[in-house]
């Protein structure tokens, strides 16, 4: 079963073999609100680790979507910017932003577990 970690910056990776799938936590749409616009990076491009890889917009605010890990854009998630409101409804499943092709997996050590990030997610919005 892959794993899951989570960031910081509310972010979720999902690890297949040496391919990430990343998105947004549920968390995070729930402190944005209803999200009316996303942005992804180009296929292909290299992302750096906690660099910025993409944009969400709500009714409420706008954020950047960072990366979790580096690597090479593999894959977008077309269907959230044609309909940016998909991912309100399953941050955590159908609504990842992008897969990478990892470049360091040691970087995964850094993240959080789901109990851990709970934790901190509970801390931080308190």
């Amino acid at each position: 079963m892959p794993e899951v970690k989570y960031s910081k910056e509310h972010e979720w990776i999902k690890v297949e073999g040496d391919i990430a799938t990343i998105g947004i936590t549920q968390h995070a749409t729930e402190m944005l609100g209803d999200i009316v616009f996303a942005e992804l990076p180009e296929k292909g491009s290299s992302v750096t680790k906690d660099g910025t890889a993409g944009v969400v917009e709500s009714t409420k605010a706008a954020s950047d979507v960072y990366t979790p890990v580096s690597g090479e854009i593999t894959d977008t998630n077309q269907s959230i910017v044609d309909d940016p409101s998909k991912i309100n409804q399953d941050p955590e499943g159908t609504a990842w932003f992008f897969k990478l092709k990892l470049k360091d997996k040691s970087e995964m050590d850094s993240l959080m577990n789901k109990v851990e990030y709970d934790k901190f997610a509970k801390e931080t919005s308190a």
